[in-house]
């Protein structure tokens, strides 16, 4: 079993949130072993506490003051009630897991009042994997549990993708339409690593724009999507206004993504990929508490990502080339022009640590294996 780096609470209560198979319930399962476990998944259980939340003191023993896990919270988003009331009682105490947060949100999840913390499962990373991280490998099946280390990836992914994103949202009832979904989870891949254009999707896709919008929102909701803002503080030159797109993981993304005699893989957007789930993964394990962005002028001067907190500011960008050009730098130089306290990284497909006007170049396979050290500061030599 891979340790993972997000740490166990003790004494409060807590969602925690996670795309399926990013593996939350092996992970509280293990962490909890005591607890009442209570899977929302297993329908005899759903059905009973849909008709009468308050059934839910019948699965937990009497007297009992111990941790009790809701696996998958949002299928009976009513239950929030008497996990309130059970907490404010002082009762027990409550793990949440969730992998949608569409049906929480309309169902009012701030009921817990600050009752209970909140916390996010990513996929693997670089660093939980250790010696078992192989960057050809994690390019080509991502880091969702059972598909970097399970024997068969690919057949796995094209699981995930036909068996949950499809399902679930036919399930949930979050659009009538599963045929024109389908096409737009298809279309939407094309996005991948760049700004949203709305209209071509609905174009490609045959698809009302406005409908469109509201399958981002699904997949927002559903935690596949990211969506990530442009950087815009005390901003000197003339920003776009639209958001990039990215699936949440490699692999599912290059699962999504048509594979034919036309359509070739993009490498630069897996890797663009890898690291920022990479990012947001390390970001939450170890509380640094940046937001993500990406920076881009109306003249397509870009940085693929920038990272901003109390820390200070990072940007970030990635080029799979495993050679050094002077053509790769423009986005960071004109950042770094704009925000002379910015650290500025770039990530390439090669594994030489050089260092050109204020800009430190780093192999793929060194920056992420040391992610956390580099984004706290202390960056590591190149062994």
């Amino acid at each position: 079993m891979i340790n993972r780096l997000i740490t166990p609470i003790k004494n409060q209560s807590y969602f925690l949130f996670g795309p399926r198979g990013t593996g939350k319930t092996t992970w509280v399962r293990s962490h909890y072993p005591e607890a009442v476990y209570i899977d929302l998944l297993d329908s005899q259980i759903k059905n009973q506490l849909l008709i009468d939340p308050g059934r839910l003191k019948k699965y937990i023993p009497e007297h009992y003051n111990g941790w009790v896990i809701l696996d998958e919270i949002q299928l009976v988003p009513d239950l929030l009630n008497e996990v309130h009331r059970q907490i404010f009682a002082g009762n027990n105490k409550f793990i949440l897991t969730g992998s949608s947060a569409r049906t929480l949100r309309r169902k009012g999840v701030n009921l817990l009042g600050g009752r209970a913390l909140t916390r996010t499962f990513h996929p693997l990373t670089a660093v939980e994997l250790g010696d078992k991280f192989d960057i050809v490998k994690s390019l080509q099946y991502g880091h969702l549990p059972l598909a970097i280390l399970g024997e068969e990836p690919s057949a796995y992914l094209q699981s995930f993708v036909t068996n949950y994103l499809t399902n679930e949202v036919k399930q949930e009832g979050l659009t009538r339409n599963i045929g024109a979904f389908s096409r737009f989870l298809e279309v939407a891949s094309f996005s991948q690593g760049n700004v949203i254009n709305y209209s071509e999707v609905a174009r490609e896709a045959a698809i009302d724009r406005q409908v469109v919008t509201g399958y981002f929102d699904i997949l927002d909701d559903l935690l596949v999507g990211i969506r990530l803002p442009v950087f815009t503080k005390k901003s000197k030159r003339k920003l776009i206004t639209h958001q990039k797109f990215f699936y949440f993981d490699t692999g599912v993304y290059r699962a999504i993504r048509p594979i034919g005699p036309l359509d070739m893989p993009d490498s630069v957007a897996a890797l663009e990929t890898l690291v920022m789930q990479e990012i947001r993964a390390i970001n939450e394990a170890y509380n640094l508490e940046y937001g993500l962005f990406y920076w881009r002028t109306v003249n397509k001067v870009e940085v693929d990502f920038i990272l901003y907190g109390s820390r200070g500011i990072i940007a970030i960008e990635v080029k799979c080339s495993p050679r050094i050009k002077s053509d790769m730098f423009s986005g960071l130089r004109a950042f770094k022009a704009d925000y002379l306290m910015a650290k500025c990284i770039l990530v390439y497909g090669g594994e030489q640590r050089e260092y050109h006007d204020g800009v430190e170049i780093i192999g793929a396979t060194e920056f992420l294996k040391n992610l956390p050290q580099i984004l706290e500061g202390q960056v590591k030599a190149a062994q």
